[in-house]
């Protein structure tokens, strides 16, 4: 949603405080890890050539070294490099059906990378809270939404649920809990967007191009629905095509 005023200060109180909450705990956690693996000598067996250009050592025992040097850069850079190239080729061609397009590319790309049962699950969620959306109610948006998040955390449902991931590689877990955590807000952006519409209701065809939005869906919502459907809109393309013919 866009901002339209200023939140309270006790408001900005609580968050400062859960925020700081959540650092120290999750500071506890590095220097607990640290405490436990205070002797370097382990590690000198799994250092080996990494940044030539900067010089910097790469500890292969470390998987987000591994992940940028295997599967991220074979599989994720080709994807996002795609969809550059139909970017730029459905803005010459047919912009006002380009945010189609990339949601027909995003689509196909999660299907190649996760399987049709992770899709399934993906739409099952947006599903749901379409259905809440429609209610109008933010507070109903609010909690369905962390309802979801929380379904990832608490058995039998999280097992339930990473069983709809097919097949076994190094990135299937972050891009599990990435893409399913990301698009549930990416949901509660949308719902709470259709609380704020005056007249009707936006499609869930709406949400399905806004979820599968490959830049951001398995990584983090770059924008919020209402930026990202302004940005999308046939009218707003074509608007922007013709200025760029005039320049």
């Amino acid at each position: 949603m866009g901002i339209k005023a200023a939140l309270p200060k006790a408001e900005l109180y609580l968050y400062t405080a859960v925020l700081s909450l959540a650092l120290l705990w999750a500071g506890s956690w590095i220097f607990e890890a640290s405490s436990e693996n205070v002797n370097r000598k382990a590690f000198k067996g799994s250092v080996k050539p990494g940044w030539h250009y900067f010089g910097r050592k790469m500890d292969v025992a470390d998987f987000e070294w591994a992940m940028w040097f295997t599967t991220f850069r074979n599989h994720i850079l080709f994807a996002l490099t795609g969809h550059v190239i139909f970017a730029k080729i459905c803005s010459m061609i047919s912009p006002k059906h380009r945010s189609l397009i990339y949601m027909l590319y995003g689509f196909v790309t999660v299907f190649v990378i996760m399987g049709w049962t992770y899709v399934s699950l993906i739409l099952s969620h947006c599903i749901l809270l379409y259905s809440v959306a429609l209610i109008k109610r933010k507070w109903l948006c609010f909690l369905a939404g962390l309802t979801s998040l929380a379904t990832f955390k608490m058995e039998p449902f999280s097992s339930w649920q990473a069983g709809f991931v097919t097949g076994t590689f190094n990135l299937q877990d972050i891009l599990f809990y990435g893409g399913c955590g990301f698009s549930i807000m990416r949901c509660m952006s949308f719902a709470l967007e259709n609380c704020e519409k005056k007249d009707g209701h936006y499609s869930f065809m709406d949400l399905v191009k806004y979820n599968f939005y490959l830049p951001f869906f398995f990584f983090g919502p770059v924008m919020t629905f209402d930026r990202f459907h302004v940005q999308a809109s046939p009218l707003c393309l074509i608007a922007n095509t013709s200025i760029s013919n005039l320049l």
